[in-house]
This record gives structure tokens, C-alpha cells and sequence, in this order.
């Protein structure tokens, strides 16, 4: 139950937004869903002129080897292509240790690629069974002789983007704002007029650059910006930016001792997909929950939990509580799902259809505050779903607000088996209690 209740609340891209915390900035957490593979924020990165590593990618072994010919380098990286952190220390199904690999014969290339494309890769971040990988990226190894963090995200305290930044980037980087929260360093950037060249300079400073790296790394960081306003990201998070030893060359670094963007992870404004439609086209749903892919095509947002209780609400917010209250209780939510704001009475029906098809659910419990919806469309759709569907299991609904009396009228003359409750604590109480009577 804690886990799946700390996939609820977790955030992608949380790092920045604790250093943030840490710096003393409040910041605003807003659910995001777009995710993209590593090379395909690479590529973007690539795009908007951001310094990152040589790499092709490959679907078969053939393609990963040809990759690692045309790459020429020293050494090869070949890294899985999942939607989960932690590849380099998981496990396939083939047998094979590791979803990221170093060699530096072309030829080890495709009996890695044999042993990982196909194959199931299992990480601490990916479900029991693991997640197929279907593509591979074939990349240039650089040494690293030092590393930074660096990341542009909206800020709601401060009305706009932030930047975070600090020398000791890598792994540990969370250690870095427990226990040296003077290493975080923030710059607050004016939307309208954009990073400034004093502010790149600082903070490229302030993570340690000197000499010439340093107005690489302030030429860096106002290009991360660009990519950041042209992609309606509300996170662009470079972990590491890493500082190249001298005597390496590569297609992004004309001369020795280079920066590069090593790794990153971006977020976007879903609100903007109506802008944003080439990146949004690339969301690889394959390694989605199939519920959850169901639920967005109603604008529903599901996430599956591992208890008994259906909770059915509107609002982030209100979903957290009502899971909370459930538990508090002695209960077990079985997921989280938002109807949202602008509701339908299909809606209704399409978030009862994909509750009930949950063999574990037991008693579902309806928890709405009608602010921007009407309660008597809730109350229509709850009405429907449980004639047609021939609902078989305990029905708990609270409802508060918006033309609430309607709502309750059109509940108790429906003639069905439904509990009214007056609060969310009540509204808890009863639906537990319906399970324990079973």
C-alpha cells in the first residue's frame, strides 16, 4: 500500500523540485504524462543545439552493429530503451546483467543487442515481470572528469521558470541538498525577458566552470532554455553536465575538454499538446498501464493501487484525501482516478466501466465536490452505469456543491441499492464497512 500510495504522489522529475524545496522555494507539483525514451530527448536536445554524445539507435542486432561502425569511436555505450530508471543495475529474462554496457569492440555490440532486444528488462522501477525492450541506443562513450546539475522548471511561487543548479551533480545529487543545501543554486528567470547573459555567466560560475568552459556552459544554458520555451516543457533536468577530460573529440566537441549533456529528462505541459503535436506523437504507450491508456482516451486520469476500494473522484487533490481516509480507516483504496472538471455523463459511465472490470474491487466510493461540476450530471451518469452495467458491488457516493439537492434527488429515486454519505469521513466508513459485512 505505501508504494503504491508513493506512486501517487510521485512526481516524474521530482529531483529539481526537492532542490527547489531545499533552497527554500516553494514550488507547485502538477501531474505530467508525456514520457519520452532517452534518445528522444536527446535528439531534441540535439535539435535545439545542446551538446550531447554521438548515438544512433537500432531495432535488431544488425542495426546496433552497423551503428557501432559508423560511430568510429574508442569505446561504445549500448544502453536498453525503457521508460524506467536504474537500467544499468537491472536484469533480463535473456540472462543478461545490465541494460547498460561499455565495450570497445563493434563486435560485443550485437551479442548484447541479441541478449536485450526481445527481452524483458527489470529494474526497481518497472512492474515484477519487467518491461520488452524493443530499441536499443548505440552511443559514444566519453569519460567524465567532473560533474554538474543543472535543470530549468516552472515555479509557481515565483510566477515563472526557475533555474537550479550545482557542482556536485551525479547520482548522489539529493545527498548534495540534504546535506550541503549551499551547493543549490537557484536564478530566477524573467519570462518576458528571458535568461540573462549575467545570469548564465553566474551560474555557470556557481557550477564551477571556469576559463573557457565557462561561457560554454552559459552558452549551454541559455540553449537549454530555448529548447525548454519552444517545446512547452515545464522541466528540463541535465543530470549530469558533464565536463569532458581534455584530449577527447567528438561531433559536439570540436576541441578538448568539452561539455556535454549526458543524460536528461524533460517534462511538458500536457495543455500544450495542441502546440506541441510532433513530440506528443512520439509517446511510446506500449509500456503504459492498458487501464490507464483506456482512461486517458476519456480524459480520465487511473492509477491502479492494490486494495479493494474504488475511489472515484474529482480532483488530485481530493483523490489523495479520499485514498488517505480510506486507509486511515482500515480500508484499502484500489486506485486513484480523477474525472476532472468538465464532466460528461459519459464519462461517468467510462470511469464505472473500468472500476468494475477491476476483478479486486469490492465496493466502490464516489467522493465528489461540485465546484466547476454539476453534481446532477455525476448523478446521471452514476445512475446509468449501474443499470447497465448491473453494478454487483456496495455503492458509496458523497456529493457536495454545485446543484447537489438535484443530485441527490435523481440518487434516491433511482431505485437502486446506492449509500448516500454526508462527509468523505462517513463516506470512508460505510464503504469499509460495506466490505467487512461481505
Amino acid at each position: 500500500m505505501a508504494a503504491s500510495m508513493a506512486a501517487v504522489r510521485g512526481i516524474r522529475g521530482a529531483t529539481a523540485k526537492y532542490l527547489l524545496h531545499k533552497s527554500k522555494t516553494a514550488c507547485v507539483h502538477p501531474r505530467r504524462w508525456l514520457n519520452l525514451q532517452e534518445y528522444q530527448s536527446k535528439k531534441l536536445m540535439q535539435d535545439y543545439g545542446v551538446a550531447v554524445q554521438r548515438f544512433f539507435v537500432a531495432d535488431t542486432a544488425s542495426e546496433a552493429l552497423e551503428a557501432a561502425k559508423r560511430l568510429k569511436a574508442k569505446e561504445i555505450v549500448l544502453k536498453a530503451q525503457i521508460l524506467a530508471g536504474g537500467r544499468g543495475k537491472g536484469v533480463f529474462n535473456s540472462g543478461l546483467k545490465g541494460g547498460v554496457h561499455l565495450t570497445k569492440d563493434p563486435s560485443v555490440v550485437a551479442e548484447l543487442a541479441n541478449q536485450m532486444l526481445g527481452f524483458n528488462l527489470t529494474t526497481k522501477q518497472t512492474p515484477k515481470e519487467g518491461v520488452k525492450v524493443k530499441t536499443v541506443m548505440v552511443a559514444e562513450a566519453l569519460d567524465i572528469s567532473r560533474e554538474t546539475y543543472f535543470a530549468i522548471l516552472m515555479d509557481r511561487s515565483c510566477n515563472g521558470p526557475v533555474m537550479v543548479g550545482s557542482p556536485q551533480g551525479g547520482m548522489d545529487i539529493e545527498e548534495v541538498a540534504a546535506t550541503s543545501p549551499e551547493l543549490i543554486f537557484k536564478e530566477v528567470i524573467d519570462i518576458f525577458e528571458g535568461v540573462r547573459d549575467d545570469q548564465a555567466l553566474r551560474m555557470a560560475a556557481n557550477l564551477g566552470f571556469k576559463g573557457p568552459l565557462e561561457g560554454q556552459a552559459a552558452d549551454q544554458i541559455k540553449k537549454l532554455y530555448n529548447l525548454f520555451l519552444k517545446v512547452d516543457a515545464t522541466q528540463v533536468e541535465v543530470n549530469p553536465l558533464g565536463e569532458t577530460p581534455e584530449g577527447q573529440v567528438g561531433i559536439f566537441l570540436p576541441h578538448t575538454g568539452k561539455l556535454v549533456c549526458f543524460d536528461a529528462k524533460i517534462n511538458f505541459d500536457d495543455n500544450a499538446e495542441f502546440r506541441q503535436k510532433d513530440i506528443f506523437a512520439l509517446d511510446d504507450m506500449s509500456e503504459s498501464d492498458p487501464v490507464e491508456t483506456e482512461a486517458a482516451k476519456y480524459d480520465l486520469k487511473y492509477i491502479g493501487l492494490d486494495g479493494n476500494i474504488a475511489c472515484f473522484v474529482n480532483g488530485a487533490g481530493l483523490a489523495m484525501a479520499t485514498c488517505d481516509i480510506i486507509d486511515l480507516h482500515g480500508g484499502k483504496p484500489a486506485n486513484f482516478l480523477d474525472l476532472g472538471g468538465g464532466v460528461k455523463e459519459n464519462q461517468v459511465y467510462q470511469a464505472f466501466k473500468l472500476l468494475t472490470a477491476d476483478p479486486k474491487v469490492e465496493a466502490i466510493l464516489v467522493n465528489i465536490f461540485g465546484g466547476i461540476v454539476n453534481c446532477a450530471i455525476i448523478a446521471n451518469g452514476i445512475t446509468k452505469a449501474c443499470r447497465e452495467l448491473e453494478l454487483k458491488v456496495p455503492l458509496v457516493v458523497r456529493l457536495e456543491g454545485t446543484n447537489v439537492q438535484e443530485a441527490k434527488r435523481i440518487l434516491s429515486e433511482s431505485g437502486l441499492p446506492i449509500t448516500s454519505a454526508n462527509d468523505l469521513d462517513d463516506a470512508a466508513q460505510k464503504a469499509v464497512a460495506s466490505i467487512a459485512k461481505k
